[in-house]
């Protein structure tokens, strides 16, 4: 949605050695500004994410919010590029990765997998908006295929079986229909939103699902000309993505200072008001964020859980 380096090399390469397959570590190019006369001084948190895009923009897209924590908190923050869900999974199952940010499902798979993580703030676009978003189908403009009915026999991209929305939830509508995601049609996994809509556009398959706002990012970068891709089903909103901490790594008290400071101050007029943003409309968050951080609970997710136990989809099968 929702929903992105100065090396220390011998720390890097250390951590890099022991993280899961999938996973890269990069360092925040911010962590030197860390307050040495706050109260979490000289801890760190190790922060990855599945970026939306190429995974050179992750720091850029989570930089001003590791500025709020080393600035307020102390602590220095380094970033992990993952290539899939599966690896942030694994790696904060390991005990190698102190937040991350998941998509809902898999969070779920996750959470109910035995993976100590709690879900702290979820993305919005205003202070006072449910935080959601949507999946989409998306088409060469003139195809025959005019919604989720039309899929079956047709090369069809995903985006990863761990994805809410470029997976799950799309899994689920077609069950509903009577279709086989992996029978009845041949599914590919791209790997990434932009990935899968960019297969598309080079006629890798017939059709592709993706998050909401993916295709217009992609437009306005130039990657996809305006008009030659259309949507054609939209999914129910969808529990935007959650930025969890792992409870085995962070100390109960270190978890409530990061989450009281994304929700107090993890918002654009906020990050301006401390110095960390230049302004409201230059400050850069995750996804695109339009405002900041909003509270989230387990609960939130538990329309994720209840797909799965409708639909008994493979991709639930990772779950417990």
């Amino acid at each position: 949605m929702i929903h992105r380096p100065v090396s220390r090399s011998a720390a890097v390469l250390g951590v890099a050695a022991l993280l899961p397959l999938g996973l890269v570590a990069c360092d925040s190019d911010s962590s030197s500004s860390a307050n040495p006369d706050a109260e979490f001084s000289g801890e760190s948190i190790t922060l990855a994410a599945v970026p939306s895009e190429e995974s050179t923009t992750l720091e850029s897209a989570y930089g001003n919010i590791a500025d709020l924590l080393e600035k307020q908190l102390g602590v220095e923050v380094t970033f992990q590029n993952a290539n899939d869900y599966a690896a942030v999974i694994e790696g904060q199952r390991a005990g190698q990765i102190d937040m991350a940010s998941y998509g809902p499902f898999s969070y779920v798979i996750a959470s109910d997998s035995g993976v100590k993580v709690e879900p702290i703030a979820t993305l919005a676009n205003a202070a006072d908006e449910e935080p959601s978003y949507t999946s989409q189908l998306h088409v060469p403009a003139g195809s025959d295929i005019k919604g989720l009915e039309d899929l079956r026999g047709k090369n069809v991209c995903f985006v990863d079986a761990a994805s809410t929305s470029g997976y799950l939830v799309p899994s689920y509508g077609l069950l509903g229909l009577g279709i086989d995601p992996e029978k009845d049609l041949t599914p590919v996994m791209a790997g990434g939103h932009d990935a899968s809509l960019l297969s598309l556009d080079g006629g890798n398959c017939d059709a592709a699902f993706a998050q909401d706002t993916q295709l217009g990012v992609l437009e306005e970068t130039g990657q996809i000309k305006p008009g030659s891709v259309e949507v054609v089903w939209q999914s129910d909103p969808i529990p935007s993505s959650p930025l969890t901490a792992n409870t085995d790594t962070m100390s109960a008290e270190l978890v409530e200072a990061v989450k009281k400071e994304l929700l107090e101050n993890g918002n654009k007029e906020k990050l301006t008001e401390l110095g960390i943003c230049d302004s409201v409309e230059d400050c850069v968050l995750p996804d695109d964020s339009e405002w900041g951080y909003l509270p989230v609970t387990d609960e939130n997710f538990d329309v994720i859980r209840e797909i799965c136990e409708v639909t008994q989809a493979d991709a639930c099968n990772q779950v417990g």
